[in-house]
């Protein structure tokens, strides 16, 4: 009924999706967030059911519509085929015996001329023959098809084709003879039509699953209560960041942080079910909840990350504030075995990562981090948990919705990208970036601020060079840092002469390593060079 009253299934349609929207909305706690699940699919379903049957995939005959039955032959013209009968009649009364000469007239005719006739058909033949619907074959072809042509001598007859026996146009198919479409077309249609119907359906379905558990997990993630630090991070010093427009701020916003990761759909993990292992080659394996974790002593810190994929002067770069567990102590607890030289963090969702266990049981803050600037994890960057590791790509470190950390070695295990060409590990090389002033700015003649920022995670920055045209190197200033595992800012006074100009910049790290003017793209272990900006002075 749906089908051939549009009304009536719309109506069917939207009587499910109220009953979706009243279930979702009667929940503990659900407000008009939790309906639009139920509202997507039943708007989906109308789309569908509307394309059907009134819109571009509407088909016609329905592959499923019976066929109309042919309508009643009239008297004049009926044949009868009962094994009983010894003549086929062509005319009220009229009868033709079997080898009966053509001049002899029906009742009330006395015409000279031959009324058409049929041949007669043996009862002997009609049980012998085929099927009806199939070919007629040997004798009874013959009889069939030697008709006497009106007007023609008395037994004179005309061999004509005969065409097998089949269902009229519109009606049924005799017996014995399967249905078959009269419509290819039609059938192409309703089969892409249902895959299409299939397809919507299964992208609803999952995408109301998908809201829902992500309207669930966000409202889990607002009733947490991030701890106080046991150690805070040291305050952001005066001058830290320059403030100038265009120059990636000191801090960065957790809407601005850069995201890269595998997943195609963000993992949505609740953190009352969130389980942390710590297995593998270790003497004392252990498994901690949230709360677990949340009950532990809380390192606050300001630490930056950067994408191995970052390409010179790109922005796979931010600094944010930390606050989690230290790795190391878990560890300890944990008791590596001899031999055990890498930690495999794996997400919830599959990915790996393999850090060096010497690196995490070092010193560095590095961290099984539950908040960022100041709440919790954002879902989009690992909540309820991920880690931090200052002075790794995060290819190699910065697990999100990490779920377990395995002792193993590099010798035994790959993590998710090296098998795929990127170096088994990944300490992040010394770069910096222009960003005031950008590319093909037109400036005016006269004193020009250039400013960027420098980056050498767990190394820190020494100097900041800069250079106008293959000039000399000039030295910029650096702004304060937090600490050597975070970026810092640097600016440089130009006095601007008209024309185009090509600006440069390099960085030197705490131990004296200064940028290599080489350029090598991001893939084994990241990229390396000088970024440099034109721009065209007035």
């Amino acid at each position: 009924m749906s089908v051939r009253r549009l009304a009536v299934g719309l109506a069917g349609i939207a009587g499910f999706t109220a009953l979706g929207v009243a279930a979702a909305l009667t929940r503990a706690g659900a407000d008009v967030a939790d309906a639009l699940p139920s509202l997507i699919g039943g708007g989906l379903g109308a789309v569908v059911l509307w394309a059907f049957v009134a819109g571009p995939l509407e088909l016609d005959p329905w592959p499923w519509t019976p066929p109309t039955p042919p309508p009643t032959p009239p008297a004049s013209s009926a044949v009868s085929t009962s094994p009983a009968s010894s003549a086929v009649s062509t005319s009220p009364g009229g009868s033709a015996g079997p080898g009966g000469s053509g001049g002899a007239a029906g009742p009330g005719g006395s015409s000279g001329v031959p009324s058409p006739r049929v041949p007669q058909v043996d009862s002997a033949s009609c049980r012998a023959a085929p099927e009806m619907g199939r070919p007629i074959s040997g004798a009874a072809r013959q009889d069939a098809t030697d008709i006497p042509e009106p007007g023609s001598p008395s037994g004179a007859r005309t061999a004509r084709p005969v065409t097998p026996a089949g269902p009229a146009p519109g009606g049924p198919a005799p017996a014995g003879v399967p249905l078959e479409s009269s419509d290819p077309e039609s059938r192409r249609r309703f089969l892409t039509g249902a895959g299409t119907l299939l397809g919507v359906a299964a992208v609803a379905g999952l995408g109301g699953r998908w809201l829902a558990g992500r309207r669930g997990v966000s409202a889990a993630r607002e009733a947490v209560v991030l701890p106080a630090p046991a150690s805070p991070a040291p305050a952001v010093p005066a001058g830290a960041d320059l403030s100038l427009t265009q120059l990636a701020p000191y801090v960065t916003s957790n809407f601005g942080f850069y995201r890269i990761d595998t997943a195609l759909v963000v993992p949505q993990v609740d953190p009352d079910t969130w389980r942390l292992r710590i297995h593998g080659r270790v003497r004392n394996p252990m498994t901690l909840s949230f709360a677990d974790l949340l009950a532990r002593p809380m390192v606050e810190r300001y630490i930056t990350l950067a994408c191995v994929s970052n390409e010179v002067g790109g922005d796979l770069v931010g600094n944010a504030r930390w606050l989690g567990v230290p790795i190391r102590d878990l560890l300890d607890e944990a008791e590596p075995e001899e031999g055990a030289d890498q930690v495999v963090g794996r997400s919830v969702d599959g990915w790996t990562c393999g850090t060096p266990t010497a690196v995490l049981r070092d010193g560095r803050d590095a961290l099984l981090a539950v908040g960022m600037n100041g709440e919790p994890l954002p879902v989009e960057h690992g909540f309820p948990v991920r880690m931090v590791v200052p002075g790794l790509y995060g290819y190699v470190s910065a697990c999100k919705w990490v779920t377990e950390l395995e002792l193993t070695s590099f010798a035994d295990f790959d993590a998710y990208w090296v098998p795929r060409g990127w170096s088994a590990q990944g300490p992040i090389k010394t770069q910096s970036r222009i960003d005031v002033p950008r590319a093909r700015n037109r400036l005016t003649a006269g004193p020009v601020t250039v400013a960027g920022v420098a980056w050498a995670q767990h190394r820190g920055i020494r100097r900041v060079e800069v250079r106008v045209d293959d000039g000399p190197w000039r030295e910029a200033e650096l702004a304060p840092a937090v600490s050597v595992d975070t970026w810092v800012q640097w600016s440089w006074r130009w006095e601007a002469t008209p024309g185009e100009h090509r600006l440069q910049v390099r960085a030197t790290d705490a131990t004296g390593d200064t940028q290599t003017e080489w350029r090598q793209d991001v893939v084994p272990d990241g990229a390396t060079g000088w970024h440099e900006v034109r721009v065209k002075v007035r």
